[in-house]
């Protein structure tokens, strides 16, 4: 009976450690911890666990750096409501990586996001697909389990205490320490809770990350302008001045085989005025000929031949129907008259949200060369 009282002991002072070894690895969520940031916000205790009930905006990790390790959080997610709950880390300038929930697509192909943030933009425009997405059925009456794993340029992550990765991918920025943030609701507020960080637990396994077929013959690189505003393009026998007006020095390349990423080099939201750029190549020309020139872009654009505008678009998020996400791809092509030399060719780029992007092809190569 002595043996037995002994052994009962022993396990519930064993149980109680491991408890409050999980329980002060849980960051409180105070002011003391978190910096809130957020049109609202309630600190309660909801479905049996402390929580924050957070309304359009973050919070932030007071006074800590991540760089590798294991990031583990609840969320109590809403059916039907448009929302974005997610984690930010390695947060700094403007720049970061992301991951973030689409309850409202539930089951769908695109029911999350991993991103990067770029100069202030997270670009899901650009980075979307099963390289950076993953169906999947949310519950609406418990709480969802979110485990991200990092590691240098490798992250991965595992929802409702899966065994195996429901996503693997590379990163987008270099390695580098920043902070961690949560972000909640858009306008319809939600719960997040127990949050870990664990900075020694950084191992992955089973990384088979999805590649995305490169589309091939694209133009390689583009010459940015600074940025000034879109205003500036409305009256079209202006269009000379405002080119003319711009400074340039600036280059962006094609990234993952698909398109030019204009927020690499410059920064939307600054404080500065201005939310277009001009994107320009040189094409040399053996003798006159017209050339099918394909392209994408977002957000809208005007395309300028040799001075003369040619073309005007939209292509931003419901630009086209309520479902129409604005995604990049050569989705739209405009005849190039081309003269015998060079022909300059100037894409007034201007972004909203989304992804601030360039790309283009020639379906036929003969007698041109691209600068």
């Amino acid at each position: 009976m002595k043996l037995r009282a002994t052994i009962n002991l022993t396990f519930c002072i064993t149980l109680f450690c491991v408890q409050q070894s999980f329980s002060q690895n849980i960051i409180p969520l105070d002011t003391l911890h978190w910096k809130i940031e957020a049109k609202s916000y309630v600190l309660e205790t909801y479905k049996d666990q402390a929580s924050i009930y957070l309304q359009r905006g973050a919070i932030t990790l007071k006074d800590e750096t991540f760089l590798n390790g294991t990031i583990e959080y609840d969320v109590h997610l809403k059916q039907n409501v448009r929302g974005f709950p997610g984690v930010h880390f390695r947060v700094y300038d403007a720049n970061a990586e992301e991951f973030y929930i689409r309850p409202h697509q539930s089951g769908n192909p695109d029911a999350n996001q991993a991103t990067p943030i770029t100069n202030g933009i997270t670009p899901w425009q650009f980075y979307f697909g099963p390289k950076y997405s993953f169906p999947y059925h949310y519950k609406f009456d418990d709480w969802t389990h979110v485990k991200l794993v990092v590691n240098n340029d490798r992250a991965q992550v595992f929802l409702d205490y899966s065994d195996t990765p429901n996503l693997s991918w590379k990163l987008f920025h270099k390695a580098k320490a920043g902070e961690v943030r949560f972000t909640g609701g858009n306008n319809q507020a939600l719960h997040i809770a127990n949050i870990v960080i664990d900075k020694e637990k950084d191992v992955i396994k089973d990384f088979m990350p999805i590649e995305r077929e490169p589309i091939e013959g694209l133009v390689p690189s583009w010459e940015i302008s600074d940025k000034f505003e879109e205003s500036l393009l409305t009256d079209h026998t202006k269009l000379t001045s405002v080119i003319e007006s711009r400074t340039w020095g600036k280059e962006i390349t094609i990234e993952e085989g698909t398109a030019a990423n204009i927020s690499r080099q410059v920064e939307l939201r600054d404080g500065k005025p201005g939310n277009t750029v001009f994107a320009k190549i040189t094409i040399h020309s053996d003798r006159p000929q017209t050339k099918l020139f394909d392209f994408g872009y977002s957000d809208r654009v005007v395309a300028i031949l040799n001075g003369q505008p040619i073309y005007k678009g939209t292509n931003n998020f419901r630009s086209r129907d309520y479902r129409y996400l604005g995604t990049i791809g050569l989705f739209d092509a405009i005849y190039l008259d081309l003269k015998k030399g060079e022909n300059m060719l100037f894409m007034a780029v201007s972004e909203d949200f989304g992804g601030w992007l360039i790309t283009g092809k020639f379906q036929d190569n003969s007698g041109i060369k691209i600068k």
